[in-house]
């Protein structure tokens, strides 16, 4: 398995562009999880879409000049979540239109975005609506998916009371919309707020559904994206349960160093975060 991040995850240390990739290839990861087509309030994303596309190629270009691949994309969704009017389902709608298309762009096969919330992330209220109105929305968004040749991963979340957010609930969801075109992103961090097993999580969701990961550690009841091995999560657990389903995905964090340290501290915590990546990749838990 390949080791990935959040493209721009080591940006606030080395600097936008050549310095940052240069770290990013010495530290031994492979892949990158395009996160800028994710904030819709940015003037990046408002850009005219010629130029939109051409910024999105030039990272890419950029990228692979340096050896990396792009094999995931996190999709568009704003706090506090409102998805309830015809307005705001349109306005989501053209948003991860937009963020497809910007997936595309960049050469990332796999778009990974939450379900739409149309009362908010902590109500169960009108439970069949809300799935309704959820297969209504991706049954379209599939369509744009097919159109340019990226598969929607649904990812599981944190938020107890709707009724697509815990991993059995996700993957129910994904089955039932029956299309290639829709499978899932396991993250580890939001297993692990329910007390779920991200090991158990990954046998469940099987090779043929489990396409992308968010990995990140908690302390259980909060939602910290901590680096591996400083939480509670059984990484060994969590490796072999990827090794023996056969995932051929990447190992992608959706973690990185804080901010706000010595340069020393920071070079010293990035490389112990891209070697334990590796062992979870390897399944090397030897020493």
């Amino acid at each position: 398995m390949k080791i990935g991040i959040m493209y721009g995850a080591y940006d606030a240390h080395y600097g936008k562009g050549e310095r940052a990739l240069e770290a990013l290839r010495a530290h031994g990861y492979e892949t990158f999880d395009y996160q800028n087509v994710c904030p819709t309030d940015t003037d990046f994303f408002r850009l005219p879409e010629r130029e939109f596309e051409r910024a999105i190629r030039e990272d890419r270009r950029l990228a692979e000049s340096y050896g990396f691949a792009f094999t995931q994309s996190h999709g568009p969704w704003r706090w506090p979540p409102q998805d309830s009017t015809p307005e705001d389902l349109a306005e989501r709608f053209d948003a991860m239109s937009k963020a497809i298309r910007g997936t595309a762009y960049v050469g990332a096969p796999h778009f990974v975005i939450h379900c739409i919330m149309p009362y908010g992330c902590d109500s169960g209220e009108n439970r069949e609506r809300q799935l309704d109105m959820n297969r209504e929305f991706f049954g379209r968004l599939l369509r744009v998916a097919e159109e340019y040749d990226v598969t929607i991963d649904l990812e599981n979340l944190p938020f107890p009371r709707l009724p697509i957010s815990r991993t059995n609930e996700v993957l129910d969801f994904v089955k039932s919309m029956n299309s290639p075109r829709m499978r899932m992103c396991l993250d580890t961090g939001h297993c692990s707020f329910y007390s779920d097993s991200p090991a158990e999580g990954v046998r469940m969701i099987g090779k043929d559904y489990l396409k992308t990961l968010h990995v990140h550690d908690n302390d259980g009841p909060n939602d910290r994206h901590w680096e591996p091995g400083r939480g509670i999560i059984d990484w060994r657990a969590f490796s072999q349960a990827l090794h023996d389903i056969g995932y051929e995905g990447s190992v992608s964090l959706e973690t990185n160093v804080p901010r706000g340290l010595s340069d020393e501290e920071t070079t010293a915590r990035e490389l112990a975060l891209a070697r334990i990546t590796r062992r979870i990749a390897d399944n090397d838990w030897e020493d």
